[in-house]
């Protein structure tokens, strides 16, 4: 399975000035429980904003300019080159940024959205994508000082 994780605000924004623009105790609780012990595949930036690799999974980090290879860390100069490195052993897992997830949109499976529920002020933003073409589940809802969501997008076959 190829899928995107990603959590985003009502204007779409992932990210400003290179950083997650949100602290919300628990938000990435889904994150870890899916991607642990699969393969996640990052851009260089996503990557070094985390600054190592993720612990108990394997990373892709895909990057033109920069190489990453150490223990649970590989790089790929494309997306369509880390999916094939990847495999099809274990689940893939696309966690940004923007670029990356343009691209991934047309290729996943499933799209894991947390959808947080204010408006934050930020640089980056989430791609528009068509949802017609996949089935939306609300999966969860979680209150707090920043409400969210769960949501899954799971890609209508034809």
């Amino acid at each position: 399975m190829i899928a995107l994780i990603v959590a985003y605000a009502e204007n779409r924004v992932i990210g400003n000035k290179g950083m997650i623009p949100w602290k919300i105790s628990g938000e990435q609780k889904r994150f870890k429980e899916f991607t642990t012990g699969n393969i996640v595949i990052m851009g260089r930036r996503s990557y070094e904003e985390i600054g190592r690799p993720l612990p108990n999974r394997e990373t892709i980090v895909v990057s033109r300019t920069q190489n990453f290879d150490c223990e649970h860390c590989r790089t790929a100069t494309s997306l369509e080159k880390a999916i094939q490195m990847a495999g099809t052993e274990k689940d893939i897992y696309i966690s940004g940024g923007a670029g990356l997830y343009k691209e991934a949109i047309s290729m996943v499976d499933k799209m894991y959205v947390t959808f947080v529920e204010k408006v934050i002020e930020g640089d980056t933003y989430f791609p528009e994508f068509d949802e017609a073409e996949f089935e939306k589940q609300v999966e969860e809802h979680f209150e707090g000082e920043i409400p969210y969501t769960y949501v899954t997008f799971t890609r209508i076959r034809k």
